[in-house]
C-alpha cells in the first residue's frame, strides 16, 4: 500500500480529481456537487491509507470515510433523512470505539482489588 501513494498522496488526490472531471467533460453524467462529493470521498479514503500507514488516527479516519460516503450516496440519490445519516455515522462510531477500546491501554495501572476478607480483619473495621 505504502508503494502505491508514495511519498505523494497529494498528487494522488489531484489525479482522482482531474480524472473526474474529464470523464464529466467527455460524457460522464455527473453535476458540479457530484464530482466534489467523489472528489471528498477519495480524500477521505487516502486520509484512511495515510492513517493506516502511520498507524495513527485510525478511528478518525474511518470515521471520515464513512461520513465522505453516505454524503456521496446521498448525492447520487439515496433517500435517506438526516435522522437517518445520523444514527448511521452514529452506528459507525460506536463500532469503532469499541475497536479503538481494544487497541489501547491505560498510562495507570489498575488499583489492586481488595479481598472482603482482608477488609475485615483490618484493625478499626
Amino acid at each position: 500500500m505504502v508503494k502505491i501513494l508514495g511519498r505523494e498522496p497529494a498528487l494522488w488526490l489531484a489525479l482522482v480529481a482531474v480524472v473526474v472531471k474529464l470523464a464529466a467533460a467527455f460524457g460522464l453524467h455527473v453535476t458540479d456537487d457530484q464530482q466534489a462529493l467523489v472528489n471528498a470521498v477519495a480524500a477521505a479514503l487516502v486520509g484512511l491509507v495515510v492513517a493506516l500507514i502511520v498507524h495513527d488516527g485510525r478511528g478518525a479516519a474511518v470515521l471520515g470515510l464513512v461520513q465522505a460516503a453516505i454524503a456521496l450516496a446521498v448525492g447520487f440519490g439515496l433517500h435517506w433523512s438526516a435522522d437517518q445519516q445520523a444514527v448511521a455515522l452514529s452506528a459507525v462510531a460506536a463500532v469503532v470505539a469499541m475497536w479503538t477500546r481494544t487497541q489501547v491501554t491505560a498510562p495507570v495501572a489498575a488499583a489492586p482489588a481488595v479481598e472482603p476478607r482482608a477488609a475485615a480483619d483490618a484493625p478499626g473495621v
